[in-house]
């Protein structure tokens, strides 16, 4: 692939190996892969010299998002809480929250003051491990005429390029 991007708006698969049953396995709902799996997506080439990732990550896989975002070729910045207005599983603390880190490669300017948001969006979840829509079309709205590709896609995007496996029209890594 020889186009890059200026936005990637990233939902990894991220792999649990803590569940204490087969029902409650992540892969009953979508497959998953291995921190090297993604590691190795050529998301590094795909990103413009200048570009800014936004990446949703879970609690217990915020260690693993360092070692994703460093090996995709960006740096972190800063991140969000999406507030999903109802309390879900989990061993230590059961959560509520989902994480959607910011991260540039290179010089990417932030929205304009004007546009910028509040650090925790409140959104009541819907399906399992779906999005908040308004994300992207915040995201769309700060950056309106450049190249955007959302990985790990469950829908397609009219202004996005996508790439995921729910998708019939997902992109194709060389």
């Amino acid at each position: 692939m020889s186009k890059k991007y200026d936005v990637i708006y990233a939902d990894p698969a991220w792999r649990y190996s803590f569940s204490k049953s087969n029902s409650r396995k992540i892969e009953n709902q979508y497959p998953t892969m291995t921190i090297k799996e993604m590691c190795d997506l050529p998301v590094k080439d795909l990103a413009k010299e200048n570009a800014v990732l936004y990446m949703w990550t879970t609690s217990p896989k915020l260690e693993e998002s360092f070692k994703l975002i460093k090996a995709w070729g960006f740096k972190y910045k800063t991140h969000c809480i999406w507030d999903k207005e109802t309390i879900g599983m989990g061993y230590w603390f059961r959560g509520q929250h989902e994480i959607l880190m910011v991260c540039t490669k290179g010089k990417f300017s932030p929205p304009k003051p004007k546009d910028r948001i509040s650090s925790v969006i409140k959104e009541k979840k819907t399906k399992h491990s779906k999005k908040p829509l308004k994300v992207r079309d915040m995201i769309e709205s700060w950056f309106p005429n450049v190249d955007r590709l959302e990985m790990f896609a469950r829908t397609s995007g009219e202004n996005w390029d996508v790439w995921g496996n729910e998708v019939s029209d997902s992109i194709e890594f060389e």
